[in-house]
């Protein structure tokens, strides 16, 4: 038996060796924060944030009030016979994913959901992917992405569903282990962001369910990074749904580049063939 153990413990090792060889090759945590240099430098990305920008920030700062007023005490309260001198670091911690969870419901259901993909697709077109939006999208003339940007012809993505918020309060109470249920809550929520921010990629690809999945798979420690990145900068309090603008264009960049990849591999080959 301790053979045994030994041999599954040497597979696993291995195996988050290889990931994290992976991810780090993949450089796809560095994407939200090219989102946020990218957002920062183009000024015409920011007016679906400013169109929406009193409703978040009062939705942001009244939800994050809420939570530590009523929920942060009790909470370290609990925490300060699992976690020790840490609870008040680690309740805080809790407090701000709740509320940050709470938030993207809210105003990605009914506040900013058009908005993330308007930035998107415009951060697309500036990055001149026209012809990925424009399948799915009206694109007009011009030098503005944004103005660029007509009248969606595909339908609207699904907003966030029940099974993600069930499966998130599943994973909360990890929290109450000290430090490594923490990491390990923030390594489940980045896992399952990271393919969640490239469901309007996958929308302009016209990609099946089974297309997805099968991408999602081999890319799976890339995608988990970024979505670790992402969830943590949506953690900051007041911030957060600005962050998910630049988490989103972050997205599109990263689905650019993969475009850019995808087109410039069949030419380099082609024009290796030439050169015999």
């Amino acid at each position: 038996m301790a053979d045994k153990v030994r041999e599954v413990a040497a597979e696993e090792a291995e195996r988050l060796k290889a990931l994290t060889t992976e991810a780090v090759k993949s450089q796809a945590y560095l994407y939200p924060f090219k989102g946020i240099y990218h957002f920062a430098a183009h000024r015409s990305l920011w007016r679906p944030l400013t169109s929406r920008l009193a409703s978040t920030l009062t939705l942001s700062v009244g939800v994050t009030t809420f939570m530590f007023v009523f929920a942060y005490l009790p909470q370290a309260a609990i925490m300060a016979f699992t976690s020790g001198p840490l609870a008040a670091i680690t309740a805080a911690l809790l407090t701000l994913s709740e509320s940050s969870t709470l938030i993207n419901l809210i105003s990605r259901t009914f506040l900013i959901q058009d908005a993330l993909i308007d930035t998107f697709d415009g951060t697309l077109v500036s990055r001149e992917c026209t012809d990925l939006v424009s399948d799915s999208r009206q694109v007009k003339a011009g030098s503005d992405p944004m103005a660029r940007l007509g009248k969606l012809v595909t339908k609207p993505l699904a907003k966030l569903t029940p099974s993600a918020i069930i499966r998130y309060l599943l994973y909360l109470p990890l929290n109450f282990i000290p430090v490594v249920g923490t990491v390990i809550f923030v390594l489940l929520q980045g896992k399952r962001n990271g393919p969640a921010a490239h469901a309007r990629y996958f929308q302009l690809k016209g990609w099946s369910k089974t297309q997805r999945e099968e991408f999602v798979e081999k890319n799976q420690a890339a995608y988990t990074t970024f979505g670790v990145a992402a969830f943590v900068l949506e953690m900051v309090p007041f911030a957060n749904l600005a962050f998910a603008f630049t988490n989103a264009v972050g997205a599109a960049l990263w689905a650019a580049d993969l475009e850019k990849s995808r087109n410039t591999a069949p030419a380099l080959r082609e024009q290796a063939k030439k050169a015999q």
